[in-house]
């Protein structure tokens, strides 16, 4: 997987295995991009940590002035493939759960075999509302290009008209609603890109804490500054005497943008009046549209000796479309280990209350 960078708008791309780095460029100046090996720096979490939702002024952004049609198309493709591993996930783990409650119906407890039918049923909303919601944005795109190919159908027309002689009245008054379509048209392109907007879902952010070569020393206290569109997390940290770090904040939810970037400011707090910048990057978004969660590491300065290491989960729908994909997952991971633990005991003899429900679960 690739993950494009942009520092003050230019376009680079580096390589990005996933789970182990997230491609950072120093804003200043353009240099040789590098593969990031995956490392865990230890956390202490602090007490009533929460997940934080800073939005401002609204919920959802307003409708862009300009389309950026050619940007919108990356991020459909890339929000499409998303949605696929999503499917094919989520088709496994529903695969494997009634692989186990077939293997199961005479050599495990009721309670068990519950629990696997709940975990199948839920599973089973979950991918149809998947497939409304993939759906959905197809129709969204398709509408997109179709507003898009009128545009540019009354932008060639207004261009005829504008090169040509004046001419007669009648050609004015068609330059005139040529230009009153295209018009027409570039409002309804930054509407349905608006509303396409809203239907990528949340990246959950997660502070795993920085990691330097021989740069990070007992006492040392940085400043995070993410900025994502009008969205904003600052965070606070030190690091600790037994290489522990600290951070007052630790979750973050944004809502993924089209036109936007992420851009992250690190700052070493040295006194009250003496604060120092690391580094500035600015990170594609675009391919964080991932099934499973992916831990995903910052070259925050030139040399690298000094990196951000994050934890982002992408849920396809938004806050008010619980519950998310993952906590079917996870609770079937849970019901496996169960399973095998019930599997190292005999198994009892079913009731009659239990041979019903194995035949109601067939």
């Amino acid at each position: 997987m690739s993950l494009s960078v942009r520092p003050q708008r230019r376009v680079l791309v580096t390589k990005i295995n996933r789970s182990q780095s997230f491609a950072g460029v120093n804003s200043t100046a353009d240099r040789p991009f590098r593969n990031l090996s995956p490392f865990t720096p230890t956390v202490s979490r602090k007490t009533g940590s929460r997940v934080s939702r800073m939005f401002s002024m609204s919920h959802k952004s307003p409708p862009p002035k300009v389309p950026q049609p050619n940007r919108l198309d990356e991020v459909y493709e890339a929000l499409k493939k998303g949605l696929t591993a999503y499917l094919e996930v989520h088709q496994l783990e529903l695969e494997k759960l009634s692989t186990q409650i077939r293997e199961s119906k005479r050599n495990s407890r009721l309670g068990f075999l519950y629990d696997l039918d709940k975990q199948v049923k839920s599973i089973e909303r979950f991918l149809r509302r998947l497939e409304f919601h993939a759906s959905k944005i197809d129709e969204l795109y398709e509408a997109y290009c179709i507003q898009r190919r009128l545009r540019d159908g009354a932008h060639n027309m207004v261009k005829a008209y504008s090169t040509g002689s004046p001419g007669s009245r009648e050609a004015r008054e068609s330059l005139a609603e040529a230009s009153k379509g295209y018009k027409e048209y570039t409002e309804n392109m930054c509407l349905l890109e608006n509303e396409l907007e809203s239907q990528l879902g949340e990246f959950h952010v997660r502070m795993k804490g920085l990691a330097g070569f021989a740069r990070l020393c007992a006492g040392d206290q940085y400043e995070i500054f993410m900025k994502y569109g009008r969205q904003r997390w600052k965070l606070r940290g030190r690091i600790e005497v037994n290489s522990k770090q600290v951070w007052d904040s630790e979750e973050m939810v944004f809502l993924p943008l089209i036109t936007e970037f992420l851009s992250i400011k690190v700052t070493e707090l040295k006194s009250l009046a003496n604060h120092v910048v690391v580094g500035n990057v600015s990170c594609e978004t675009k391919d964080l549209f991932a099934a499973l969660p992916q831990v995903v590491a910052v070259d925050i300065n030139d040399l690298g000796t000094l990196k951000l290491s994050l934890e982002v989960t992408w849920n396809p729908f938004d806050k008010d479309d619980q519950p998310s994909a993952a906590s079917t997952v996870n609770k079937a991971s849970t019901v496996n280990k169960r399973f095998s633990t019930y599997n190292q005991s005999p198994p009892d003899t079913p009731s009659l209350r239990e041979q019903a429900f194995y035949v109601s679960v067939v």
